[in-house]
């Protein structure tokens, strides 16, 4: 077994036995599934009362992929933690004795959480909009309609790019705290705020979340835009973690 395939083994035997670590990746699952499938039994009722306070622009096909945004809160958790926790704990001294080349520990830190965040984030995505639309009932659409199938694949290449964003954050910051209290507040509300004021609105546009978010809208013309933005994040974060990483004692 080659070194780096050593340094990757060893970091998904981490993710498994850190509880905190391990238990913010399988968060996503439930409150993904969860979220879905209120947000259908809630649009469903709305529907049948002819309540007026259904939001503005509903579709079923895009209702079928909100859960998947709130879940990502337990992955920008686990994307963080992967560094964090090893900083904290003094373990990170530990690893660097096992893997010394700093840029290789990096490396294989960085590939577990990509490969962890996709095996969990393509079937949770897929199951999240069957549910919103058995919850719709006969509201609900097939997951076979026109622009779903994009915007579900956009949903695992965002989610993923994001878990690794917030990771390479987490290094280098090298604390869970700064992190977690900027990326947390801003893909709950933050720049979703600065969207709807006029003065920032246009640059709002350009922060990871709201860029990315145009590659899980059914329909949307940005998609690959917001593709690219987000990915020009995610790419420096990661040189920008890389090089703390490699510089700073652990």
């Amino acid at each position: 077994m080659s070194e780096t395939a050593a340094a990757i083994r060893a970091e998904f035997t981490k993710v498994w036995c850190v509880r905190g670590t391990f238990a913010a990746l399988l968060l996503f699952a439930p409150i993904s599934v969860l979220v879905a499938a209120l947000d259908g039994w809630s649009a469903r009722s709305a529907l049948e009362s002819g309540n007026s306070q259904l939001r503005d622009g509903f579709t079923p096909e895009q209702a079928g992929l909100d859960g998947v945004l709130y879940g990502q809160l337990a992955l920008i958790a686990f994307g963080v933690l992967v560094f964090t926790n090893e900083y904290g704990s003094g373990m990170m001294r530990v690893s660097l004795l096992a893997v010394p080349r700093r840029g290789r520990l990096y490396a294989a830190k960085i590939a577990v959480v990509a490969v962890a965040a996709t095996v969990v984030v393509v079937p949770v995505t897929v199951v999240s909009f069957l549910v919103t639309q058995l919850a719709l009932g006969p509201y609900g659409v097939p997951i076979s309609s026109a622009g779903v199938p994009r915007a579900v694949a956009g949903a695992g290449v965002y989610l993923t790019l994001m878990s690794v964003f917030a990771a390479s954050t987490a290094a280098m910051a090298r604390s869970a705290v700064l992190p977690l209290a900027i990326l947390l507040p801003m893909v709950l509300a933050g720049t979703h705020i600065l969207s709807v004021i006029g003065a920032t609105k246009d640059l709002a546009r350009y922060f990871p979340d709201q860029a990315g978010a145009e590659m899980l809208t059914v329909g949307s013309s940005d998609a690959y835009t917001g593709f690219a933005v987000l990915l020009a994040w995610t790419a420096t974060a990661l040189l920008c973690g890389g090089l703390r990483h490699r510089r700073w004692d652990a």
